[in-house]
């Protein structure tokens, strides 16, 4: 199969690499952030409520695509872990938010800083016109990523 792809031209080529690559490096970076030993999906929904700020838990399990109730169960660990809080939604009295508690952003940060060096470090290693094309090409490749999501 790998072969079939091969011979179907070098657009198809470029692609198995770039995928490749793409791999490698998010596997490589977010098992470089290790403060806190959370999971990979623990570690997204804390990323998100870092970056983005409170969420209802619907909205959380369908950003995260995950079901409601298994996103219950994580919150519920992060919330006993001291990470998240649950608290009223002041637009609706009978939502509830989840939000970062300073010590799960505090934890946010570090892992943000851990993969940002382990980032930091791979491009350390490339040659000034690969660091050049990086520059360029991933930041594309970020907006080209949010002009296709949906809003939620």
């Amino acid at each position: 199969m790998h072969k079939q792809v091969m011979d179907q031209g070098a657009g198809e080529t470029v692609s198995e690499d770039l995928i490749g690559a793409v791999e490698q490096m998010v596997r490589y970076v977010r098992q470089s952030a290790t403060s806190g030993g959370l999971s990979i999906a623990a570690s997204s929904v804390l990323a998100r409520l870092g970056r983005e700020g409170a969420h209802r838990l619907t909205e959380l399990a369908r950003s995260e695509g995950v079901s409601q109730p298994n996103m219950t169960q994580l919150v519920t660990r992060l919330e006993r872990d001291g990470l998240v809080r649950r608290a009223a939604d002041a637009s609706d009295g009978r939502g509830v938010l989840v939000e970062a508690t300073a010590d799960g952003l505090e934890l946010f940060r570090q892992r943000r800083a851990e993969r940002m060096d382990a980032l930091q470090e791979l491009v350390d290693g490339l040659t000034a016109d690969e660091r050049q094309a990086v520059q360029v090409a991933l930041p594309a490749l970020a907006r080209a990523v949010r002009h296709r999501q949906t809003p939620v």
